[in-house]
């Protein structure tokens, strides 16, 4: 046997361990794809109460993480009057309509917020709790 045909062999083996090692890859590329669909699939993480921990989804310094931290201060829900002021912004119609659509969406999906009255709004963190209002009396269509 020459020298060629050592390097040849050689160069033979090499080239097939790296077609096995391409194979190990794909196949664990595959394995992670499916593991990264299942988590997808997963409700978010709770907290022992059943509410969503989703506080890292707030981006520092956003007015969302500054409504956040108003709310914690204050220790109990608010107006969006109030809000607004302490976020010095002006309470005109738009930044209202703006901010109380923004902070519904949470609320309705359950997320950080919550809506405990019309335009007041608290944190499912700090156990606040839609208010339950009895909208029609007791003695509603009943004659006396």
């Amino acid at each position: 046997m020459g020298l060629r045909e050592n390097f040849q062999k050689l160069i033979e083996r090499k080239q097939a361990e790296i077609r096995e090692l391409e194979v190990q890859i794909r196949e664990a590329q595959s394995y992670l794809q499916a593991l990264q669909d299942s988590a997808k699939l997963l409700p978010k993480e709770t907290d022992n109460n059943g509410v969503a921990s989703a506080e890292f989804t707030l981006r520092p310094g956003t007015s969302l993480a500054g409504v956040r931290d108003i709310i914690r201060e204050n220790g109990g829900p608010m107006h969006i009057n109030e809000i607004l002021t302490k976020l010095g912004k002006t309470t005109d119609n738009q930044n209202r309509v703006s901010l109380v659509g923004t902070l519904g969406s949470y609320s309705r999906k359950g997320r950080i917020f919550i809506r405990t009255a019309p335009n007041t709004f608290g944190l499912l963190e700090l156990g606040h709790r839609e208010a339950t209002v009895d909208v029609i009396p007791e003695m509603f269509g009943k004659m006396e």
